[in-house]
């Protein structure tokens, strides 16, 4: 009781999502943090994701009756209380234990969506009971495509309302932390990186009591019996795979529901993806974990809008630490922001919590942004609202 009373008041401390980041890298192991917070290559990418946000600014306006602020919105036929929700992100039980739910109860809560990852360590069913209107499912496309296709059904038969299915993880990614680490698959942690885990008590109690978390959603596949380590190997065999427009048109097929398409960064597959009857993009760059040199989404975001922003939902992820950003984003052209990293530092401080401190910061961060911009709902939000300054952007670029 002592711990999570001492827990909850260090989260009763954070008055921004940086304050929960530097908990969260305290409470966990390098190896932990740094597969989390890390990119790949050189890691421009994570700067370039913020930078875009830094690189824009929203013009204060004055004058009008803010009294009463409304940051509802309404996405796919429903009404949320806040413009964002929680990203998907994978193995979050070897981070804290149970930490799937915890975000989903959260969202849950908080009456905004929350995406379980297709490399979750719980399982759809769970996720089904918990949050039956919350829960969405990212797909992970499996080489094997009948284990994909019957990922499918089985959330459509547990009535999830929308099915994410990303499709920028063609091949693996150059993560130089994981590989300094030797966090990888075989595991070759280096003495280092196992000295350091000793200095990180909580976490290390945490998963000597628990072990490693099972890979659920496809624990269904792999041989019978498999471990928490044989079925992660299963699925390294499984994922990455190609994925074409022929699947895309094979998922629409078999979905009933809200299709989402995350990781679209380009014109063309944004037209094509309204062809094949796509519902929503999430323009991604998968958190600056795959292509180091890709744009930041917010960069390619206006030009997408403009090509299929009629046709389709847009919605964006990547970079995203402050209420303001949310607001950038939406004054851009989406409809709605997700976010990870943040939630899940929330979640490995508190749990349930500790991700409920994370959607109150942003929510009254967002409430008191729309007020200093003279908007008093999100519909009135344009990009009217925006400055963006490109002699910034070069300085950014030189950094």
């Amino acid at each position: 009781m002592a711990v999570i009373g001492e827990s909850r008041m260090k989260i009763d401390k954070c008055v921004n999502l940086e304050d929960l980041r530097v908990l969260a890298k305290r409470r966990v192991p390098r190896l932990i943090y740094d597969f989390i917070e890390g990119g790949v290559d050189d890691e421009e990418g994570l700067r370039r994701n913020e930078d875009a946000f830094r690189c824009r600014s929203l013009v204060p306006g004055y004058m009008v009756d803010v009294s009463q602020i409304d940051q509802s919105v309404e996405l796919f036929g429903r009404t949320w209380s806040s413009p964002y929700g929680i990203a998907p992100t994978g193995g979050i039980g070897n981070y804290r234990h149970g930490g799937d739910l915890m975000l989903a109860r959260a969202a849950r809560d908080a009456n905004i969506p929350f995406i379980m990852s297709g490399a979750a360590t719980a399982s759809m069913e769970e996720m089904a009971r918990e949050t039956p209107e919350h829960g969405w499912y990212q797909l992970y496309t499996a080489k094997d495509r009948s284990i994909s296709e019957d990922m499918i059904r089985r959330a459509a038969d547990l009535g999830i309302p929308a099915l994410v299915v990303t499709v920028d993880v063609p091949a693996g990614a150059n993560r130089e932390r994981n590989r300094r680490n030797g966090f990888g698959r075989p595991l070759r942690l280096t003495l280092a990186t196992k000295l350091n885990t000793l200095r990180h008590p909580a976490w290390l109690k945490d998963y000597l009591r628990h072990g490693l978390a099972m890979l659920e959603n496809w624990q269904f596949y792999a041989p019978p019996g498999a471990s928490a380590s044989e079925v992660g190997e299963f699925v390294s065999e499984q994922i990455p795979t190609s994925l074409t427009w022929a699947d895309i048109e094979r998922f629409r097929a078999l979905w009933p529901r809200i299709l989402i398409l995350k990781g679209v960064m380009r014109v063309d597959d944004a037209l094509r993806a309204a062809q094949a009857g796509v519902d929503g993009l999430i323009v991604s760059n998968h958190g600056a974990r795959q292509l180091d040199r890709a744009p930041a989404p917010l960069d390619v975001l206006p030009a997408l809008d403009a090509a299929v922003g009629e046709r389709m939902t847009l919605m964006l992820d990547g970079g995203i630490r402050r209420g303001t950003d949310i607001l950038i984003a939406l004054a851009s052209g989406a409809k709605f922001v997700f976010l990870g990293r943040p939630t899940l530092y929330g979640a490995i401080v508190g749990g349930t919590a500790g991700a409920t401190k994370v959607v109150t910061i942003l929510r009254e961060e967002i409430d008191k942004v729309m007020a200093q911009i003279g908007c008093p709902s999100l519909d009135h939000l344009s990009p009217y609202f925006l400055h963006w300054d490109p002699e910034e952007t070069v300085r950014n670029m030189r950094r």
